[in-house]
């Protein structure tokens, strides 16, 4: 048995959640990319891990759901009431039987198959007790506010999550800053107890919904990546990604 199909039989489930009242570009999920739209490139491309034994669309749209059924990509339906992703997968995961969710945005139909392995492994290792594992990429200091910067301990353990400009550099000339990787590894626990908390007030102002965990001492570990990513934000984001689509590696493969 290979190495791949060995981990999927150890419960590692791909969530995706998604809708179409996004704040800043209305219907980006179902938006068109090379014959696709946008989520249906997420579903496919998380199919390519060779750790999860299966990918779920998770939407409050049924315009979402049919355009799902229509290639071929499983989905569910949620409420309407969820405020952010988290609790859009945390509000159908008992319909699941599995030990480890990674939460794959699906505003990034570029996501790189091979960080969905990197967090997998590691949630499922589970060597330093985690409830979630967010991976990081190394990004210049000068990024704009949209990216949500982590500050981790020397263990990994995340201290923070922030659109501000951190660390200060009042002393040390910083040049680079770990930047929030949106494919997030959760135990099962950790989803269940999520969606028992109630916002935060940080989490609030920075519009970070992560830090309702971290504020309420959950057990959040950092796994710095290499690689590149970027979610469709903006109708240029769009436009990049209609590009660099044309010669990425792995469009070719579903």
């Amino acid at each position: 048995m290979e190495a791949g199909q060995q981990n999927k039989m150890e419960k590692i489930i791909g969530l995706i959640p998604s809708r179409l009242g996004s704040k800043r570009l209305p219907g980006k999920a179902l938006a068109d990319l090379s014959g696709m739209p946008v989520v249906v490139h997420v579903a496919k491309r998380a199919l390519l891990s060779n750790y999860l034994y299966d990918v779920i669309v998770c939407t409050d749209s049924q315009e979402i759901i049919n355009i799902c059924s229509r290639f071929g990509v499983k989905s569910t339906l949620t409420s309407s009431d969820c405020r952010n992703g988290t609790e859009r997968i945390a509000s159908v995961a008992y319909n699941y039987d599995f030990d480890f969710a990674i939460d794959i945005q699906g505003d990034e139909p570029l996501v790189n198959p091979h960080h969905i392995d990197l967090v997998a492994k590691s949630i499922s290792k589970n060597t330093k007790n985690e409830d979630i594992i967010i991976p990081t990429l190394e990004v210049p200091y000068t990024c704009p506010e949209t990216i949500v910067r982590v500050q981790s301990s020397l263990t990994g353990r995340i201290m923070t999550l922030s659109r501000a400009n951190i660390p200060h550099r009042y002393s040390v000339p910083v040049t680079t800053i770990q930047k929030h990787l949106s494919v997030i590894g959760f135990t099962k626990n950790a989803l269940k107890k999520y969606s028992e908390l109630d916002p935060t007030i940080n989490e609030l102002s920075e519009d970070i919904e992560l830090l309702r965990a971290l504020e309420n001492d959950m057990k959040l570990y950092s796994l710095p990546v290499e690689g590149n990513s970027f979610s469709i934000d903006v109708q240029d984001d769009l436009l990049k990604a209609r590009v660099a689509i044309k010669s990425d590696k792995f469009f070719g493969k579903y």
